[in-house]
Parts: C-alpha cells; structure tokens; sequence
C-alpha cells in the first residue's frame, strides 16, 4: 500500500479523497452535533539483521463529542532511528503532514458548515524518557496552527496508532 492509502476498519483500504468523503458523509448525517477531528502517530521499533528500524503509524480519529467515532489509519515509512528524539520528532511530522493533506480537503468538501476542531496527539509525557521533549514538539504543532495534546490525552497515538504499529 503506498503511503498515501489508509485502512478503515469497517471500510478497508481507502485513499486519501475517500477518507475525506467519508468523515464529510458522517459530519453531515448530524450536522448539529461537535466533532473533534485528532491524528496522532506511533512507532514501534523492531531489530532486522542487527538493525534497529521503526513501523511508523498515524491514525485520523473523526470524534462525534458524546456519541462515539470511527478512524482511519495507514502505514508510514519504516526508517532507521538513531535516538527517541528522532522517533518522536518523526511520529509529529508524520501527523502533521497528514493535517497538512487532510484538512485542506475536508475544509474544502464542509465549506465551512460543520464545527468541529482539529487535535494533533503526540506520544510524549511527563513521566519517562520523552519528558524532556515536550515543550519542543508542542511548539512544532502549534507553530503549524494546531493544537497539541499530550499523554494522558493523546489517544490517537497511545492507543489506535499503537495498536496498528
């Protein structure tokens, strides 16, 4: 599957476009309601031949506030990682340039007559060998006009990336 192509659980393998007509088709079947748009990414690493490449995973999360959600997700790239800081800078550029693909679109096919808010998640916390990173990745996401969430509050990455990765 090439990069630009995602897997919906319920709706197998998707492209970009159709991700979009699909969040824009559910958004509208109750356009009173919020919706939270989130896309996070993970990694998990593995050792081939001696070497240690990471899986990189994002996942788009389309949140009904109060009433469920559905995801989509794709496959990155598989690289080598030198460093966690290398890792976790990778899974932010990652989202972000799925926003950078994704939100432009969506903004197109809503024209404006949705509400709903974008979150970037980010797999980095308080508590353990990413601590020292989080002022720098936020910075990253909210430089590119988004907000950011972190762990606890990064199920996009934690939780359905993770699961995928």
């Amino acid at each position: 599957m090439s990069q630009d192509g995602f897997i919906s659980p319920t709706q197998g393998k998707l492209t970009t476009t159709q991700v979009v007509e699909s969040i824009s088709r559910w958004l509208y079947e109750e356009p009173q309601a919020f919706y939270r748009l989130v896309i996070g990414s993970d990694s998990q690493e593995r050792h081939i031949n001696g070497i240690k490449v990471c899986n990189f995973v994002t996942a788009v999360v389309v949140h009904k506030v109060g009433r469920g959600g559905r995801y989509f997700w794709k496959n990155g790239r598989r690289e080598r990682i030198h460093s966690i800081r290398q890792k976790i800078y990778t899974e932010t550029l990652l989202s972000l340039e799925t926003a950078g693909k994704l939100v432009p679109q969506l903004r197109q096919k809503l024209n404006g007559n949705l509400t709903w808010d974008l979150e970037i998640h980010i797999d980095v916390g308080t508590v353990g060998q990413t601590r020292d990173m989080i002022k720098e990745v936020v910075g990253m996401v909210i430089g590119n006009g988004y907000t950011a969430r972190t762990k606890p509050d990064s199920y996009a990455a934690t939780t359905i990336a993770d699961r995928h990765a």
